[in-house]
């Protein structure tokens, strides 16, 4: 039975980690990465704490109107860099200039974005502006649907060669705008006829049908304790089989908690009260910021501190240094906790009820919600919390969780340790006896 279960998971895992769709997704959110995370730092030093009693409230307000822009061009826009990400990688793997995919992709989802009046009305459509939160959070789906779609109707002109050729003596760059010509006005022909088209419905516009009909309920069920626990389960299961559990689970789950962020994050920047516990950024902070999937900080630290095996002393050697730094394969793959019926209780566990606490935690106002600044998953615990809440208490919750896991963990270490010291006593005795033989 256990064979049968492994081989299905294998299928499976294998299956969802090799998808197309799910690669260009998560390769596109990493293209907004270094972005975020510069307008993450400039929001985070805008609003440190008690930064206005040190250099003065006129002071931070004027460093505050310095910074702001930076996180609004990178963070508050971020559905920009999503679709460019995805026009260009699924057309990289579909056909056609990347680049191109890319641009006819961002315009694609332009041409189903509403154009807002602005507070002076001329009546003229030049003057007409684009809602900030229609390139952000609001508009995150509607941007993911809008860019799959334009780069594979793009991709499949190309590859039908619709295109125009050019002699071989004109330039590479004059001619790849001219194969790109044609596919690019007939994919973007068909957007605005789909805009044309939601004009008519009762929505007005795609962005507020797709929001209203898939996003808002998508977002809302994603953000509950119930579904962020499955998947916790379920990366811990994967990584039990040796598949890669965060890679495979995130890729599906990344437009959710990523949507989930991008409002908190509005709602900090704007002073505004936050709303959602489950973001990306407590998907990594308070659980791969640990030490790893798994968080197996603690583990490693206990192998040090309270084995007696020298197995399990030397695989927290090796493992302490990356740990440190939340990457924990020698863990993994050195005690093993892969394939080892011994862990599998302790593995699944413990994340799990070290994340209902964090979300208890944050949910009952004990613990701030995580602000939507991005802290990358490398940075150590305890540092992390601060940054991802902006507050001494984040840290304090994660040390909270560290202790959690080490009571789900130590009696099964130590009933591990207990084994492994035998043996490696027997396998002593029977070696001096040897040489004492040996000698004779």
């Amino acid at each position: 039975m256990f064979e049968k279960l492994e081989s299905a998971i294998m299928v499976l895992g294998e299956k969802l980690n090799n998808n197309k769709i799910l690669m260009v997704l998560r390769d596109s959110f990493m293209l907004a990465f270094p972005l975020t995370i510069f307008g993450s730092i400039m929001l985070v030093i805008a609003n440190f704490p008690y930064l206005g009693k040190l250099i003065g409230e006129a002071n931070l307000a004027s460093l505050q109107n310095i910074l702001g822009p930076a996180s609004t061009a990178t963070m508050s826009v971020t559905t920009i860099f999503v679709t460019l990400g995805i026009g260009y990688y699924l057309c990289k793997e579909l056909g056609g200039e990347p680049i191109y995919g890319a641009t006819v992709s961002f315009v694609a989802f332009l041409l189903l974005t509403p154009f807002e009046a602005p507070i002076e009305d001329t009546g003229n459509m030049l003057s007409s502006v684009l809602a900030i939160d229609r390139l952000g959070a609001k508009g995150m789906f509607i941007g993911m649907f809008a860019a799959f779609a334009a780069a594979y109707i793009y991709s499949t002109i190309v590859n039908k060669n619709w295109t125009i050729k050019m002699p071989p003596t004109v330039p590479p760059a004059v001619s790849k705008s001219f194969s790109a010509l044609i596919p690019a006005c007939l994919t973007l022909t068909i957007f605005l006829l789909l805009r044309a088209v939601f004009a008519l419905t009762p929505w007005e516009n795609a962005h507020d049908f797709v929001y209203q009909i898939i996003q808002a309920p998508l977002t809302n069920l994603g953000k509950g304790i119930v579904p962020t626990l499955i998947a916790i389960f379920a990366i811990q299961i994967l990584w039990f089989f040796g598949l890669h559990g965060q890679i495979i689970v995130n890729s599906v789950m990344d437009p959710i908690w990523n949507t989930l962020t991008l409002e908190n994050f509005n709602a900090f920047s704007a002073g505004q009260e936050l709303t959602n516990v489950v973001t990306k950024q407590f998907m990594e902070t308070f659980t791969v910021s640990l030490g790893g999937t798994g968080m197996t900080l603690v583990v490693v630290f206990s192998m040090l501190a309270f084995m007696k095996s020298k197995q399990l002393k030397e695989v927290g050697k090796l493992a302490a240094p990356a740990a440190i730094f939340n990457v924990n394969e020698p863990v993994i793959f050195g005690l093993p906790i892969v394939l080892n019926p011994m862990i599998v209780i302790p593995w699944v566990l413990a994340p799990m009820i070290s994340t209902g606490v964090a979300y208890a935690s944050m949910a009952t106002g004990l613990v701030p919600m995580t602000t939507g600044v991005s802290v990358p998953w490398t940075v150590p615990v305890l540092l992390s919390g601060f940054l991802a809440t902006n507050s001494i208490r984040g840290s304090i919750l994660q040390l909270v969780q560290m202790a959690i896991v080490f009571v789900v963990w130590l009696p099964f270490l130590k009933a591990l340790d207990k084994g492994n010291y035998q043996e490696e006593q027997d396998l002593d005795k029977s070696q001096g006896e040897e040489l004492k033989e040996e000698a004779k």
